[in-house]
């Protein structure tokens, strides 16, 4: 059983199944029916072309159950940066959380302005890799429901958010 304090490790991969990227540890924070969140400083990360690279700051994923999109909360020295992969749900088996990427991201700002990136990927691989209607649908809404929760500042954008778990996460991981 998966559990706080365990490390996990996240895969993304692409519609076609094709691996797409890698975080080698993520510490699992909190597990529920509604929402995985996890931590991670200096973690490995591996692309689809086999590059590596580390991460320069510590972060706070956060994945809702059922939800089309996940956020990375990067802690930086002027704030807050998130970065939100518009994917289908995650799923969880033992210690690998994996889910599809399907391109669109939302880039969002320390003063919660934000930027929705990757559209042009997403119109080419959704003509290459013949996405079904309703999964171009769900990823419609995932974009708009990231919009509304920064909008709203809901769940990982809501005020301290973010502080809390990372204070969590460096108690964790001691």
């Amino acid at each position: 059983m998966t559990s706080p304090g365990i490390p996990i490790r996240i895969e993304s991969y692409k519609h076609d199944r094709s691996f797409h990227r890698s975080w080698d540890k993520t510490l699992l924070l909190h597990l529920s029916d509604a929402v995985l969140i996890g931590g991670n400083d200096n973690v490995r990360v591996t692309e689809s072309d086999g590059r590596e690279w580390r991460t320069r700051e510590p972060a706070i994923c956060t994945f809702g159950r059922g939800q089309w999109f996940n956020t990375i909360a990067m802690i930086r020295t002027d704030g807050i940066y998130y970065y939100c992969n518009i994917g289908s749900p995650f799923s969880l088996r033992n210690d690998l959380l994996t889910y599809i990427d399907y391109d669109l991201d939302v880039k969002v700002y320390p003063d919660m302005t934000y930027t929705i990136l990757d559209k042009e990927e997403f119109a080419l691989h959704s003509r290459r890799m013949q996405y079904p209607q309703d999964v171009v649908d769900m990823v419609y809404k995932g974009v708009q429901e990231v919009v509304t929760w920064i909008q709203e500042r809901r769940g990982p954008f809501h005020p301290g958010f973010v502080e809390r778990w990372y204070e969590r996460y460096l108690h964790l991981k001691n």
